[in-house]
C-alpha cells in the first residue's frame, strides 16, 4: 500500500483557489478522480499518496488550462480567504526571516517526502535546500507550488512579491532543489535608520552650538530639534507596533484555533479513557450500551448519538440506545423498519452495515436524490443535517450501527471523526462479542447447576423442584435485605446445590414413607458436609470461592443445634442462615411420603417460633416480606402483619389471550396474572425491558376487549428473577383507554368473589 506523504492543507490551498478564481469546475468530481472525499481535505490530520495528489494536478490542470496553478495555488496561501492554513505554523512569528529560520518544522507539516534546511544569509534574505528522502520521487509541478509557498511566506508579512533564484533544481539534474529568496525591508526598518541619522546629526549639530558658546541659539534650537527626534522616534514606533499587532492578530486566531484543538483531544482522550473503562467494568449488553452511550453524550460534541443492533435473525436493526432526540423522535426510530434483508435498498443504515463501510454526510441534502422517499420523510422527520454513521463489526461481521449527526450546521465533519468513531465501534463490537460469549457461560453455568440440582431432586418425585424453591426463596430475601449483586449470586449458586450432598444418601431412607430411626437420621445429616466435601473439588473462583461452605453449613443454627459442626450465632454464614430459613418453610409446605404440607398460616407460625433461636430473625422478617410481596399473602395474625410489607395491589391467576404490540410488531400470549396495576404475559418472544407496550387484553365469556398503554417493566429469561414462572414478562399497566379500568376493575373483583370463567 502506498505511504500517504502529503497533508490535506495542501490540496484545501488548491481547493479554495478553484472556488474563489474556477468557480466553473465542479470541486466534488474533482476530488473523486483523485479518489480523495471532502471530509478528508477537510481535516488537517489527513495525508494523500503521491499518486492522489498527482492524479488531482493533471486533472486540475485539464479542467483549468493553467500550467502554472501549483505556483498560483502556493502563493494564494497568503489569501485571505486561505490564511488559516499558514497561520498555525507562523504563530507569533514577527517577519519571514524568523519563518524561513524554522521552515523545516513548517514543511514538515505539509510534506513527508522531502527534509527542508534554510540559512540566513542576511535580514532579509536566505537560503533554502530542499532534499527528497530516499527512495521518493516528487514531481515538477510540487517544486513549483514549494515556491509559491516561500512566496506567500513573504507575503503574509505585508510586503511585495520576492525575488527567488531557483540556483539547482532536482528536475535539471540537481541533487536538491535550492532556493534563494530576497525580500525588501520594512518601512520600519528604513525609519529606524532614518530617525537614528537624525539624531545623530542633531546632536553633533547641538554640540557645536555649545563648543562655539552659542548658548542663545542652542537654547532657541533645543526644543525644535527635540521635537523633531521625538517626531521620527513616534512614526518609526508606530510602524513597528502596525507590524506587531498584525503579528499578535495572526497569534490569537492561532491560539484559539489549538486551543480548541487541544481540548477537543482532551475531550476525546478522556471519552476513549471512560469508554475503555466502561467496557472493561461491564460484562451485560445493556450496561455496555448505555455507559458508552453516556461518555459520548458528555465527551462529544455531537448533537445526537444511536446505537442500533442487529436482531437475532439479523434481517432488521433495532434502536437499543441513543441521546440527544426527543421523545417524539425516538418514536419514530421504533416505528421505522430498518430491513436488512433488502440488498437493493438505498438507505444509509443498510448500506453502512451490509457494506461494513462508514458513511460521512456534511448536508443531508447532498444525498437526498439517493434515498428511497420513505428515506427521504424519515430523515425530514428527525431533522438530521449532518451525519456520520459507522458499522459495529466483530470477527468481519456486521452486527450493529454506531451514529451521530448535528441538527444544526457546525464545523464540517471530517476523517478525524470518522477514525474516531470507528475506534469506539470496533471496541464496542469487541466488548459486545465479549459480552456474549460470557453470557453464554453463565447460562452453561447455570445450566449445569440445575441439572446437578435436578439430579438429586429427580430421585423423588414428592422434591422435585426443592432446590429451585429454595434458590427462588433465598435470592428473596437477599433483594429484601440490599445484599450487594455478587453476594446475591454467590448465595443463589449455593443455595441451588444446598442438598447436592444426598447423592450418597440411599433411597430406601430419602423416600421412606414413615419416621426415620436415629441411625437413618444420622446417615441423612451426613448430607451436608457432603455437599461441603464434593463442591470442594469443584473449582469455584472469584465471587464463588465461598460456595462449598455455605452450601454445607445450611443446617447449622443460632443456638448451636445444628450440623454438621454445631456452629452458634455469628460464626454462621449469613448465606447459609438465609438457605436455612428458605430450605426449612419450603420443606414443610411442601408434601413428603412421612406427612401433608402445613397450612401456610402454621408454616408462618412455625417460623416465628423458631426465629431468634434456630433462626436469624432479620432473615425471617425479610422473608415474610418478600413472600406477601411476591405471592399476595396476607397473615390473619394481627402482629404478624405489621412485619410484613404494605399490601399495594390484588393480583389474581389469570389466563386470558392477551395481543401486544412492541417496537411496531404484533405478537398474541397469554396472561397468568393480573392486577389492575400490571399483567404478567407467557411469551418466547425477545422485548426490551422499559419499552412502551400496546395490551388488548380479551376477557373470557365476554366480547369485552380491553385496550391499554404500559411499560416493559420486567422480563423473565436467562437468569430469570422468578424461576417458577414461564418466560414473557412483566408489564406495568400505565394508561387504560375509554372504560377499559372499570372493565378490568369488574373482571377481577368477579374472580376475587369466587366466579372466576373456566378458561381462566
Amino acid at each position: 500500500m502506498e505511504k500517504p506523504l502529503y497533508n490535506s492543507k495542501i490540496i484545501e490551498t488548491y481547493i479554495k483557489l478553484v472556488k474563489n478564481k474556477y468557480s466553473y469546475i465542479d470541486v466534488s468530481e474533482l476530488l473523486n478522480s483523485a479518489g480523495m472525499e471532502t471530509y478528508e481535505v477537510a481535516d488537517q490530520g489527513h495525508w494523500f499518496t503521491q499518486e492522489q495528489v498527482d492524479r488531482f494536478y493533471y486533472r486540475l490542470v485539464q479542467l483549468t488550462g493553467n500550467e502554472e496553478i501549483a505556483r498560483e495555488a502556493g502563493r494564494y496561501a497568503a489569501s485571505p480567504d486561505a490564511l488559516g492554513i499558514m497561520r498555525q505554523f507562523i504563530l507569533g512569528i514577527v517577519g519571514p526571516a524568523t519563518t524561513f529560520e524554522i521552515i523545516n518544522k513548517i514543511m514538515s507539516n505539509f510534506t513527508r517526502s522531502s527534509t527542508c534546511q534554510s540559512k540566513i544569509i542576511s535580514s532579509n534574505k536566505v537560503e533554502i535546500v530542499v532534499t527528497p528522502y530516499e527512495g521518493m520521487e516528487e514531481k515538477p509541478f510540487q517544486c513549483e507550488n514549494r515556491l509559491g509557498l516561500f512566496e506567500a511566506i513573504v507575503l503574509r508579512f505585508g510586503f511585495d512579491l520576492p525575488h527567488v533564484e531557483h540556483t539547482e533544481c532536482l528536475f535539471k539534474g540537481g541533487k536538491s532543489c535550492r532556493y534563494i529568496i530576497s525580500w525588501e525591508k520594512p518601512v520600519s526598518v528604513y525609519l529606524k535608520k532614518c530617525g537614528i541619522g537624525v539624531t545623530v546629526f542633531l546632536a553633533i549639530f547641538l554640540m557645536s552650538l555649545l563648543f562655539l558658546n552659542r548658548l542663545e541659539l542652542l537654547v532657541n534650537l533645543f526644543p525644535l530639534f527635540m521635537s523633531i527626534a521625538f517626531v521620527f522616534a513616534y512614526i518609526v514606533a508606530k510602524n513597528e507596533l502596525k507590524e506587531l499587532k498584525a503579528s499578535l492578530n495572526n497569534t490569537n486566531d492561532s491560539t484559539d484555533s489549538l486551543l480548541e484543538q487541544i481540548n477537543s483531544n482532551y475531550n476525546n482522550a478522556l471519552m476513549i479513557n471512560e469508554i475503555g473503562q466502561a467496557l472493561g467494568r461491564y460484562s451485560n449488553r445493556d450496561e455496555i450500551l448505555s455507559n458508552v452511550i453516556r461518555t459520548m453524550e458528555k465527551r462529544l460534541e455531537y448533537d445526537r448519538g444511536l446505537i442500533l443492533l442487529a436482531n437475532t435473525e439479523i434481517n432488521r436493526l433495532i434502536l437499543y440506545d441513543g441521546y440527544g432526540y426527543s421523545a417524539e423522535q425516538r418514536d419514530q426510530y421504533y416505528s421505522m423498519s430498518f430491513n436488512l434483508d433488502r440488498p437493493q435498498s438505498k438507505g444509509v443504515f443498510n448500506i453502512c452495515f451490509r457494506e461494513q463501510r462508514p458513511i460521512l454526510v456534511n448536508d443531508i441534502n447532498d444525498i437526498i436524490g439517493n434515498l428511497s422517499p420513505k428515506s427521504m420523510e424519515f430523515a425530514k422527520k428527525i431533522g438530521s443535517h449532518s451525519f456520520i454513521c459507522c458499522p459495529i463489526l466483530c470477527e468481519g461481521k456486521s452486527i450493529g450501527i454506531l451514529t451521530v449527526d448535528n441538527v444544526k450546521t457546525k464545523k464540517p465533519l471530517v476523517q478525524s471523526d470518522i477514525s474516531l468513531l470507528m475506534g469506539i465501534a470496533s471496541f464496542l463490537g469487541i466488548s459486545l462479542r465479549n459480552a456474549e460469549l460470557i453470557e453464554a457461560k453463565i447460562r452453561q453455568f447455570n445450566s449445569v447447576l440445575k441439572v446437578l440440582a435436578a439430579s438429586i431432586d429427580a430421585r423423588d418425585s414428592l422434591t422435585a423442584g426443592h432446590s429451585e424453591m429454595v434458590t427462588e426463596y433465598s435470592v428473596g430475601i437477599c433483594k429484601e435485605l440490599n445484599l450487594s449483586p455478587d453476594d446475591c449470586e454467590t448465595i443463589r449458586v449455593a443455595a441451588l446445590l444446598h442438598d447436592y450432598g444426598k447423592i450418597g444418601v440411599p433411597d430406601a431412607i430419602l423416600k421412606k414413607p414413615g419416621l426415620l430411626s436415629k441411625e437413618e437420621y444420622a446417615i441423612v445429616k451426613t448430607h451436608a458436609s457432603k455437599t461441603r466435601e464434593i463442591l470442594s473439588q469443584i473449582n469455584f473462583e472469584g465471587i464463588y470461592c465461598k460456595v462449598p461452605e455455605i452450601a454445607g453449613a445450611h443446617h447449622e443454627k443460632l443456638d448451636g443445634s445444628g450440623y454438621p459442626n454445631g456452629l452458634m450465632g455469628h460464626e454462621v454464614p449469613l448465606g447459609s442462615k438465609i438457605i436455612a430459613v428458605a430450605d426449612y418453610f419450603e420443606a414443610i409446605t411442601a408434601k413428603r411420603h412421612y406427612r401433608e404440607p402445613m397450612y401456610l398460616e402454621d408454616a408462618f407460625q412455625s417460623l416465628f417460633e423458631e426465629s431468634g433461636k434456630k433462626f436469624d430473625k432479620r432473615i425471617v422478617e425479610a422473608f415474610l416480606s418478600y413472600y406477601s410481596k411476591t405471592y399476595e399473602y396476607v397473615p390473619l395474625n394481627a402482629d404478624e402483619l405489621a412485619s410484613f410489607s404494605e399490601r399495594r395491589r390484588t393480583r389474581i391467576s389469570a389466563r386470558v389471550p392477551v395481543t401486544f404490540r412492541v417496537n411496531g410488531r404484533s405478537f398474541i400470549g397469554n396472561s397468568e396474572d393480573l392486577s389492575m396495576k400490571g399483567v404478567f404475559i407467557a411469551s418466547d418472544e425477545d422485548v426490551p425491558e422499559g419499552h412502551p407496550v400496546e395490551l388488548s387484553i380479551t376477557i373470557p365469556d365476554t366480547s369485552t376487549v380491553i385496550e391499554a398503554n404500559g411499560r416493559i417493566a420486567w422480563v423473565n429469561s436467562g437468569q430469570s428473577r422468578k424461576t417458577t414462572m414461564s418466560a414473557g414478562f412483566g408489564v406495568e399497566l400505565l394508561e387504560c383507554k375509554d372504560m377499559a379500568e372499570r372493565f378490568l376493575e369488574a373482571f377481577l373483583n368477579r374472580c376475587i368473589g369466587g366466579d372466576c370463567p373456566q378458561e381462566c
